[in-house]
């Protein structure tokens, strides 16, 4: 059982390079299942009805989001109607959308999670005791259980993938666009990777025009920050063995596109 899971989708750059790349990625990898990050895909803002079935359309099962996830208003007109779709869980109660979802394939299901830290981001409901909830309803059905944890500090990261050590198949990090290089098998099988990356501009600074991040560092004042259009860009991904009887990682390889480290099918 092989999980792609494509990190942080940023704008029409990250869109394009998902559409060139990920027909490439299925034919070397052949993953049962692709797992792609949208909550920048709308133009680094959220992500709309059409981005989200033209990731479908590009051969993903599932989309997970984050603390951007509510920043396009589209949203709010299709998230409780997108079955693939599933947006951090310890958002609080009431909010629309799922926080876990299950997926057929062939004989087994996989339960995706989606999950948001706390430190340096939104005060939200807790997402440790979040996992601990939606974990005993998912190994009620499936050993194979996939969580996107989008937080901003390593050891927040780190605490999660540890927590939840021998009882998921994989925790792997999204949110600070920066692919670290930390992939891991855990003791209890459980695979880990601190963040996937970014995918989207090369040469921006976390796929926004530079000189605007610079103005912000440089003055403090308010900037607008746009997602570079131009230049070279990049792919980032994790390709996950999960063992068919358990749903253990048996091994997991960063995947990593751009000038540096150059496709070879």
């Amino acid at each position: 059982m092989n999980i792609l899971f494509i990190g942080d989708v940023v704008g029409s750059p990250g869109r394009d390079m998902v559409k060139e790349y990920l027909p490439k990625l299925k034919e070397k990898y052949r993953p049962n299942f692709t797992i792609i990050n949208g909550e920048n895909a709308a133009s680094g803002k959220g992500i709309t009805e059409k981005i989200y079935r033209e990731f479908l359309g590009s051969g993903a099962q599932a989309i997970t989001l984050g603390n951007h996830a509510w920043d396009n208003r589209e949203i709010f007109e299709f998230i409780d109607k997108a079955k693939n779709m599933v947006r951090p869980a310890n958002f609080p109660e009431g909010t629309p959308g799922q926080g876990i979802a299950f997926f057929k394939v062939n004989d087994v299901e996989i339960a995706v999670i989606n999950l948001q830290g706390r430190t340096f981001m939104a005060p939200i409901d807790c997402p440790f005791r979040k996992a601990d909830e939606l974990v005993e309803i998912a190994r009620e059905r499936t050993p194979f259980i996939f969580v996107d944890f989008h937080a901003e500090v390593t050891s927040e990261k780190q605490a999660m993938g540890w927590y939840l050590n021998g009882r998921v198949s994989a925790v792997v990090g999204t949110h600070t666009h920066v692919q670290t290089a930390d992939n891991r098998i855990l003791p209890g099988g459980t695979g880990y990777l601190t963040d996937v990356g970014m995918t989207g501009p090369y040469d921006g600074i976390l796929g926004v025009e530079r000189d605007a991040v610079l103005k912000k560092f440089l003055t403090s004042l308010p900037v607008r920050f746009e997602v570079s259009k131009s230049g070279r860009t990049q792919l980032s991904a994790v390709i996950m063995e999960l063992d068919r009887k358990t749903g253990q990682c048996k091994k997991i390889e960063r995947i990593l596109i751009n000038d540096e480290h150059p496709w070879y099918s």
